[in-house]
């Protein structure tokens, strides 16, 4: 298989993935990352009060923190699979350890603000309602990019998302055109 076939190829998968995980729902995040982040969670509250677990919420005394679909975050874990996967010119390898850092590092960080957000939530505090809503859409942004710009200079990424694909793709096109 010549490099320009290799290229293609390479492109057509990492896409192909893409689209398969993308089509049932995004299902697949939320089953896999719903019992990483709720029992974490669940035992960090356990260390500092009686609590119980009856699905999933958690219950602490008469609060019930129930975490639901936006709360584990499945789109976010997409997003940093999106940036990881449209990156062209990464070896399977270094591929497979930026997937699980990023995937790590974000599920860490939701663990942490979600016990945040519920040690807030139990003392009752009047400022819950405003700290619940900046983690949501302004934490959960700086949470993704703040992992990708992490990467990017962790693991010394020189191309961009898209943009180098399609710079790529129009090579590969223009390169055929000029050999016939």
């Amino acid at each position: 298989m010549n490099k320009l076939s290799k290229q293609f190829l390479d492109l057509l998968i990492r896409y192909a993935i893409l689209i398969i995980i993308a089509l049932p729902g995004l299902w697949l995040f939320y089953f896999i990352f719903t019992p990483l982040t709720l029992y974490p969670v669940y035992f960090l509250l356990s260390l500092f009060f009686d609590t119980s677990l009856m699905g999933n919420i958690i219950l602490i005394g008469e609060f019930p923190i129930e975490l639901i679909g936006a709360c584990i975050a499945g789109s976010a874990y997409y997003l940093l699979l999106i940036l990881n996967l449209s990156v062209p010119k990464i070896k399977l390898q270094k591929r497979a350890k930026m997937i699980l850092l990023s995937f790590a590092s974000l599920l860490i960080l939701n663990i942490l603000r979600i016990f945040f957000l519920s040690l807030v939530f139990i003392s009752e505090a009047s400022w819950f309602d405003i700290t619940h809503k900046l983690f949501w859409y302004l934490g959960s942004i700086v949470f993704v990019v703040g992992i990708w710009f992490a990467e990017v200079k962790f693991f010394k990424i020189k191309e961009i998302p898209f943009y180098s694909d399609i710079r790529n793709l129009f090579n590969l096109i223009s390169k055929k055109k000029s050999k016939k």
